[in-house]
């Protein structure tokens, strides 16, 4: 199976999504997906209608849902319209091609639920997934910012927007001689400001951003990996793959439970039910010695085992069409 990526409008640019609310502006920009669809189509010998579309972009999909093909798939790796709330017209591009598609793929049933599938589509959920032998490689550099921090090291991975700050600040007063390291960017240009009582705590450290090459050699020096995620209807139709980029190296994992993910990972992680058993279960995550459960974990959410699947999937959803 041949996999040929169209790049096309990822996301709406901020601040810009009236614009969008322009039926002429929609249909030009459709119009664009279809011209450059078709140009990469043929320069990649891909123009035959025996073919395959799948769709994670929901601002394509009333272009994708008009292009011949022998099967459709789509692949709700996260609640995408829950990131752009108050556009009706998006939903309604959206569910032109979910309509349409043979196969829907998702990160978790309550996404599915979101998606209203009719009961003649195959809907399978793959969960998200790691590139496993990048996060469980052991990396003997040190990031200097660690090298001299206090140990135990509790560390957090990820955009630190979704970041439950207060919890984050409770946590580091409840353990003031732990070291709280916040690996990430913020995308919300005040979310540091917002938040500033945080970064004054003097065992909180954020980083920022680094880069994702580097990022094992952050998170195998973590003693503690945490997900402290603020709970919202986003967050819970959700599955996070710092998850499973936590279990493949291997270190304990203290989640707060937000989502069925986590619900599910509880064989290899602790998870609070609360805040405040989210705070009291650290002395008892950081001795969690289940390294060889937590990467077995991990490994069977791949990316090369989720592909796999994926790929079995729509070899079966085209036999099926042939008989």
């Amino acid at each position: 199976m041949t996999v040929v990526t169209v790049p096309f409008l990822k996301t709406i640019p901020p601040g810009k999504p009236q614009l969008f609310d322009n039926a002429l502006i929609r249909w030009l920009v459709t119009q664009a997906g279809r011209t450059l669809a078709a140009f990469w189509g043929r320069a990649l010998g891909f123009a035959s209608a025996d073919r395959i579309i799948g769709l994670s972009n929901i601002y394509w999909g009333e272009a994708a849902a008009s292009m011949p093909c022998r099967l459709r798939f789509y692949d709700a790796n996260d609640d995408h319209l829950g990131f752009t709330p108050g556009q009706p017209w998006l939903r309604e591009s959206m569910q032109r091609f979910v309509e349409k598609a043979d196969v829907i793929f998702s990160v978790s049933d309550l996404l599915l639920d979101k998606l209203r599938p009719r009961p003649e589509q195959r809907c399978v959920e793959l969960g998200n997934g790691v590139e496993f032998e990048h996060f469980a490689t052991p990396r003997v550099d040190i990031p200097p910012e660690l090298g001299g921090l206090p140990r135990p090291i509790l560390g957090y991975a990820g955009a630190m927007d979704w970041l439950d700050a207060d919890l984050v600040a409770s946590l580091a007063r409840a353990w003031p001689e732990y070291s709280v390291v916040l690996v990430g960017p913020a995308y919300a240009r005040d979310w540091a400001e917002r938040h500033s009582a945080l970064f004054g705590l003097p065992n909180v450290h954020w980083v920022g951003k680094v880069a994702y090459d580097e990022l094992p050699a952050w998170v195998q020096r973590f003693d503690l990996a945490l997900m402290p995620l603020e709970r919202s209807a986003l967050k819970r139709a959700s599955n996070p793959n710092k998850l499973y980029e936590y279990a493949a190296a291997g270190v304990p994992i203290l989640a707060i439970d937000y989502c069925d993910a986590v619900r599910k990972a509880s064989g290899v992680a602790h998870v609070a039910a609360t805040p405040e058993e989210f705070v009291r279960l650290v002395p008892e995550a950081l001795d969690d010695g289940r390294r060889a459960e937590r990467q077995a974990f991990a490994r069977a959410h791949s990316w090369d085992t989720l592909a796999a699947a994926m790929a079995s999937e729509l070899r079966d959803a085209m036999q099926r069409r042939r008989t």
